[in-house]
Parts: C-alpha cells; structure tokens; sequence
C-alpha cells in the first residue's frame, strides 16, 4: 500500500474503531461497567476471534496486514502516553493510610500468583507449545509469574471512582496494594526483557541502565522540575513552550527505556512520576488524558485484539489450559487478597470487595502480554489465553462488587484520596 492508501486506511480503521467501542459501551453502561472496561472486550470483538472469523472478507479489508505499519506505533505511543498520564497520577502517599492491609494484601497479592504463574510457566513450559523454542524455562516462569501477579492500577483507580468507593477503606486499601504490586511486576517484567538477548552482560547492563534512569529521574530531575514549576505557580498556568518541553522530556523518557531493552512504557511512567503534582501535572492531565482516553487507548486495544485469536485454542486440552490459568488467577489475587485483609482485622464485606478489585487485571494486563508477544516470550496461543484471563477476570470485578459488597457502600474513610488518582 502507498503512504495515501495507509492514510486513508488508518483513518477509517480510527471512525470504525470508535464508532464500535462506544456501541459496546453502551452495553457495557447498562450492564454496570466503565467505558474503558467496555473498549478492551470491543478490541477482541474486532479482532480475528470475533470479526475475522464470521466475516472474514470485511475484516481483511478493514484491518490488511500493511495497516499494520501505521496502527503499531500507534498502539505504541498510546501505550507510552496513558502511562505517562497513571505516573502522574500516581499517589504512593495512599499506602500510609491502612499501610498493614495495603502491605498484607500487597504481599498476598504478589506472591501467591506469581508462585502459581511460576509453576503454570514450568508446566506450560514442559506440556505444552505455549512458548517458543527461543525462550528460556526462566523466563518462561518469570514472565507468567509476572503476568499473573499485575493488577490493573489505572483501571481499579477508575473502577473505584466509578463505584464511588473512593475515600473508604476498601478503595483506599485495594489502590495501595495495586500500585505496590504494578511496581513489582514490572520490576519483573524488565528482568525477562533484559535476559531476552540471552547475553548475561546486556542484561545487566539494561538493569543497571533502568535502575540509574529511575535514580535520575526521581533523585536529580524531579527535585530540578519542582524548583521550575514553582515559577509556574506563581504565574498559575503552564505556557505552551512549557507544555511542549514536558512532552519532549516524556518521550526523551521512553526512548531511553526502549533503547536499554525495557520497552517504552516504563520510561513514560517513571517520567510522569517524576513530574511536580500541582498545577504542571493539572495541565498536562487536562491535555493530554482526553485525547489518550478518547482516541489513541481503542487503538491500543484494537491492536490487542486483532493478536488475539481465540481459534488457536482449538482443542479441549487448551481450552483446559485457558481454565486452569483463569482459575490460578482467580485463586492468587482474588481469593489471596481477600485471606490477606480478613488478617489484618478488616471486615468480610470489605475485604471480599478487596479481593474481587485487586483480582481485575485489564489493561495492564494487556500492556504486559503484549510485550511478551512482541519480543517473542509467548506464542500467540498463550496470548489468546492470558488475554481471555484479563478480560474476564476485570468483567467480574465490577457486578461481583456490587452483589458481595453493594452499590453504594460506605466503608471507612480514613482520609479522602486525592482527586486526580481516583479520576
């Protein structure tokens, strides 16, 4: 296809995309789930388990193979950018409120999956096709530990502000636990990348690179960001040249994980941690989340889909599989979190509602298993089954909430979360 024909390809694909996502949430809506809950099942839809399989030709035409070029760095950007926005937004200051249920329900929630993600790795690694011959049993195991334990921070954070459970206990608690588990997981995720090249001093080199990028970030950057915003207090409003120079910086960011092996998204995060909170990180949310929100994350999860065929679990065994990962996921977060808060005091129902939040994976989820595709840690099999794992484990999250915990709880406030993590 010539650079006119992917133009006007992408920018069908973009209505088409759109359109779909706000029929399904519509549904969604009335089925009580967030829009963004409604675009990750609409991304699968489109894909070749649902569209690609019925209607074969409309999905060739609308989604060809050169589209691709386009619709990739897309998803890429979209990726970095909502992460540059959740680093913004994220709040290690809610851990201090509840901190021994946030710290136990943390632990429970990190170590009890990725123990069972560890042993599916090993199993898969040993019975089954599910990774390729390049892969290691190490990464094998560290990768599906890392996959199971990731909680979907972003999502939970607007799950908890849809539910108006912001400020109590449980919203309180399941935020702290989640972001503490993100961060491990991650911290995983970036070991089996930097292992990928199979040469034990490129990997250490990436690490080291990712933990000196993380120290100059937060240790010498941030403290020089928050000396210059102090001049946009004052003013009390960010300029546009100001604007600019913070996207220049969050995609210096990116590149600079994605050149070390780490991927993008990481960079984009740690920088929008980086960033001052008042009203510098007020203006970049405002500008950038809506567009974020509205456009580029359906692409992002339209991208999900279309490597998503469910068709590759072609026999009773997979499918077997798929359960058995679904269940482990279930049993590691959700049944986990909820021992873990009834120790430490908490009530049934809060803690219940603990386990059900803390148990929904989303896009987070999706951001993970689509790095293992892309840098060939899993087959497109395994793919399909941890993408069915996020999708119904964050679907449950939402009606089992409201049937164990209710729809208008009133839970302890301990202190009001601020309002840009619970947005």
């Amino acid at each position: 296809m010539t650079n006119a024909e992917l133009t006007l390809q992408f920018l069908l694909q973009i209505a088409v995309i759109l359109v779909f996502c706000q029929l399904v949430g519509v549904v969604a809506k009335r089925l009580g789930q967030p829009q963004v809950v409604a675009e990750m099942v609409a991304g699968v839809l489109l894909g070749p388990s649902l569209l690609g399989l019925f209607w074969p030709e409309l999905f060739a035409g609308l989604f060809p193979t050169d589209s691709m070029k386009v619709l990739v760095p897309v998803a890429q950007l979209a990726l970095a950018a909502y992460m540059f926005v959740v680093g913004m937004e994220f709040r290690i200051d809610i851990v201090r409120h509840c901190y021994r249920s946030a710290i136990a329900v943390s632990l429970a929630g990190m170590v009890t999956p990725f123990i069972l993600g560890g042993a599916l790795g090993w199993y898969f690694f040993h019975h089954t096709a599910f990774f390729p011959s390049q892969t290691s049993l190490f990464e094998a195991m560290l990768f599906l530990g890392a996959a199971m334990c990731i909680t979907a921070f972003p999502m939970l954070a607007r799950i908890i502000h849809f539910k108006k459970l912001t400020g109590t206990t449980i919203g309180t608690v399941a935020l702290g636990a989640g972001a503490i588990d993100d961060a491990a997981a991650w911290c995983l995720l970036a070991i089996v990348l930097a292992s990928m090249d199979g040469h034990f001093l490129n990997a250490a080199i990436s690490i080291a690179g990712g933990v000196g990028y993380v120290a100059m970030t937060l240790l010498v950057l941030k403290p020089m960001l928050a000396r210059y915003a102090a001049a946009v207090e004052k003013r009390g409003a960010l300029s546009e040249s100001e604007f600019v120079f913070c996207l220049v910086i969050f995609a210096l960011g990116a590149w600079f994980t994605e050149v070390l092996g780490l991927h993008a998204v990481f960079g984009a995060f740690v920088m929008g941690a980086a960033m001052p909170r008042g009203i510098v990180t007020k203006a970049l949310i405002e500008r950038i989340e809506p567009l974020t929100l509205a456009l580029l994350l359906p692409l992002f999860f339209t991208f999900s889909g279309l490597n998503t065929r469910i068709t590759l679990l072609d026999s009773p065994y997979l499918w077997g599989m798929g359960a058995l990962t679904l269940a482990a996921a279930i049993f590691g977060k959700g049944i986990a979190c909820w021992l873990a808060a009834r120790s430490t005091g908490m009530s049934n129902r809060e803690a219940l509602g603990i386990g059900t939040l803390m148990n929904a994976r989303g896009m987070m989820e999706l951001i993970i298993i689509n790095i293992g595709l892309q840098r060939g840690i899993i087959s497109p099999s395994l793919f399909a089954v941890l993408v069915i794992m996020a999708v119904v484990t964050t679907l449950m999250a939402s009606p089992i909430s409201d049937r164990l915990v209710g729809k208008n709880p009133a839970g302890a406030r301990n202190a009001p979360l601020p309002s840009s993590t619970a947005a």
